[in-house]
């Protein structure tokens, strides 16, 4: 095994540790990119591979939730809601993506930015865990809009390397009232 595959299979590791948790998986990828040596060009393009591996098998998994959605829209009210919710969260982070890339591209994937962004963002699960209001929206149907744009607000701290996209998702769903 070369040391490529090596420092691959130690990322494809990483990745499928860190994915599906609350915790940001670019961030851990940028740290262990940096620590294997395993940057430039076919790191960046690997980072991006193994992640879209991911986004598949979230696609693969909730297919079937997904697609009835997609059905549901001419007729359900409630799989219009989850879309448009699910439309109005997302929009804030693509508008802030879009002009703060190249501050984010230059800036924010240093080492320091990611390990900061790492322990800023532990320390702020465990606070607002425990001083969250309490819930008051129990399923995505009855999220209002206005929530929808506040957390799609709180998703756009996930543009920083090392805060964790779904983390992030959580908890501003979490710090407006919105149950697990």
């Amino acid at each position: 095994m070369s040391i490529v595959h090596l420092q691959a299979f130690i990322m494809g590791l990483i990745e499928a540790a860190t994915e599906f948790l609350p915790v940001s998986s670019t961030g851990h990828l940028i740290l262990a990119g940096k620590l294997l040596n395993f940057q430039g060009p076919q790191g960046h393009v690997f980072e991006v591979a193994i992640q879209l591996g991911s986004v598949l098998a979230v696609l693969v998994l909730y297919f079937n939730r997904l697609w009835g959605v997609l059905v549901g829209l001419p007729k359900n009210e409630g799989d219009r809601h989850f879309a448009i919710v699910s439309i109005i969260a997302f929009l804030p982070a693509i508008f802030a993506g879009a002009l703060l890339h190249d501050i984010i591209k230059t800036i924010l994937f240093s080492p320091f930015v990611v390990c900061t962004a790492l322990l800023v963002g532990g320390i702020a699960m465990l606070l607002i865990e425990k001083y969250r209001p309490e819930p008051r929206l129990h399923s995505i149907e009855t999220i209002p809009y206005k929530t929808a744009l506040y957390i799609g607000l709180a998703q756009c701290l996930a543009l920083v390397p090392g805060v964790s996209r779904s983390g992030a998702t959580i908890l501003g769903g979490l710090c407006f009232g919105v149950d697990r």
